[in-house]
């Protein structure tokens, strides 16, 4: 494939929690990565659709089959549900951003794909098999990477993906990152959710509140450090609302990310080049859902300072970051870097 005038280009970043889209005509959308089917018929006639995507599952979830896909950012292996949920995922994404009608068209379209950094070649075939017939050309990168190259940050930098299944770590060295630039860790959101979970269940022993509702409490109010004023959310008791504290559980589940986060960034600091590990530790990018905990990146430079100090950046869109970075890769790739996924 070589780049040529009316081919589009998209970027895609496919995540435990959430996957977003970005195309070379301005197409920008994020959808949560739930997929859902009737349980039953009187389900069907309440829903009156054969699949529900996104947050319309999530929300119906009582009424579905639901399917959370993508286990560290990729296919889980082994549930033909699960293969099924995430190609009408990316079916989903692909139709918001106009690429059926863009090949109908007479376009060809080509997709990078952000995975986490450790991805196993079984899971890129998943992955690729999902694909199928839906792109024309597919380049699959690591999400930090991703991320890296559409900042241009390329040469002397450590980005730090903090994801919902993942927390993914790329040093980037001036050219495509190899296995040993790259490392993850399971620690990341969708651990702070569990620990959060298990410590309200612990200490708040009349509270029974779900999964969801945890994670919707994280997303709002994650905080390492000192907390200005307490953390309060009303919760049915024994069927009434009631007012509940739940600032030291938030604050502990949080901090529970920065001893494996910090162990391993200063791990691939050091072992980069002696001369230019002063650089690394000034241009480290924190990036993912979970980079919003407030405080976490202070927290994170601090475990810097013994080490001669550095300085961490939180990019500006979270959500969108990994998917404009394999735009920007997709749009500038030679045509030797493409696979052909044509039917």
């Amino acid at each position: 494939m070589s780049n040529e005038e009316g081919d589009l280009y998209i970027g895609i970043d496919l995540g435990t929690s959430r996957s977003a889209i970005a195309t070379s005509r301005g197409q920008r959308h994020v959808v949560e990565s739930y997929v859902g089917w009737p349980l039953d018929m009187v389900a069907r006639k309440v829903i009156k659709r054969d699949v529900l995507i996104g947050r319309e599952a999530l929300d119906n979830r009582m009424m579905l089959d639901l399917h959370r896909p993508l286990e560290r950012g990729l296919l889980k292996e082994g549930s033909e549900k699960d293969q099924a949920a995430v190609r009408q995922l990316m079916s989903h994404l692909l139709d918001l951003a106009g690429v059926r009608e863009a090949r109908e068209n007479g376009s060809r379209v080509r997709a990078v794909v952000g995975v986490p950094a450790e991805a196993l070649r079984v899971n890129k075939e998943h992955l690729r098999e999902a694909l199928q017939g839906l792109v024309d050309g597919l380049i699959i990168v690591s999400e930090p990477f991703a991320v890296a190259y559409g900042l241009e940050t390329l040469l002397h930098a450590l980005v730090i993906d903090v994801g919902a299944g993942t927390t993914d770590f790329c040093m980037m060295k001036g050219h495509y990152p190899t296995d040993e630039d790259q490392r993850t860790l399971p620690n990341a959101g969708d651990w702070v959710d569990e620990q959060l979970a298990r410590l309200l269940s612990e200490r708040k022993t009349e509270v029974n509140v779900s999964i969801h509702t945890v994670r919707r409490w994280k997303e709002a109010w994650s905080f390492v450090g000192e907390q200005s004023k307490p953390l309060k959310v009303t919760v049915p008791v024994g069927g009434k609302p009631t007012e509940i504290d739940i600032t030291e559980e938030m604050r502990l589940a949080c901090e529970g990310l920065i001893a494996p986060v910090a162990e391993t960034m200063i791990d691939l600091v050091a072992a980069s080049e002696t001369e230019y590990q002063e650089k690394v530790r000034q241009n480290i990018i924190l990036a993912g859902g979970s980079s919003a905990i407030r405080g976490f990146a202070k927290r994170l430079e601090e475990e810097l300072t013994e080490y001669g100090g550095g300085k961490i950046k939180v990019v500006d869109d979270p959500v969108f970051a990994g998917c404009d970075g394999g735009l920007a890769l997709a749009t500038d790739a030679p045509g030797a870097d493409w696979e052909k996924l044509s039917s």
